[in-house]
């Protein structure tokens, strides 16, 4: 499993991720985002390949709905073929631990099978050390 992080403040440029299509991502919201950005965000992570999104923190709910919309929205309220579906979760009352341990544990594609992970980190201050040993503990 090949993982990648990212720290992202509120209005943000998003970089370009295509290139990791498929891949599984887990968004750690620790700050207060503009609502506008939020939806930027998951419609970057529906149009960039995401195929599983993992929500932890501030709002996990919905912020995973927000990216099943963004899915739906991305193929025109459409059924899709099972691998373009972006499945998510919703981590909300759990220690970030348990979110990196079912990320790499229970976390499935229906119809892929996910080799990169891109942990997206919402906040004012990189902790990508912090983060990655965390995620290699789980």
């Amino acid at each position: 499993m090949t993982v990648k992080y990212l720290q992202l403040s509120s209005g943000d440029a998003l970089p370009g991720i295509d290139h990791l299509s498929p891949f599984m991502a887990i968004v750690l919201v620790e700050e207060d985002v503009e609502e506008m950005w939020q939806w930027e965000l998951c419609r970057w992570l529906a149009a960039s390949g995401a195929r599983f999104v993992l929500t932890w923190g501030r709002d996990a709910a919905g912020w995973s709905e927000a990216v099943d919309e963004a899915a739906s929205e991305l193929h025109d309220y459409e059924d899709v073929a099972d691998e373009l579906c972006v499945m998510t979760t919703a981590h909300e009352d759990e220690d970030m631990e348990e979110v990196f341990w079912y990320a790499r544990r229970r976390a499935v594609h229906r119809a892929l099978q996910l080799t990169t992970t891109m942990i997206i980190d919402v906040t004012n201050d990189s902790r990508e050390d912090e983060v990655r040993a965390l995620y290699q503990q789980s």
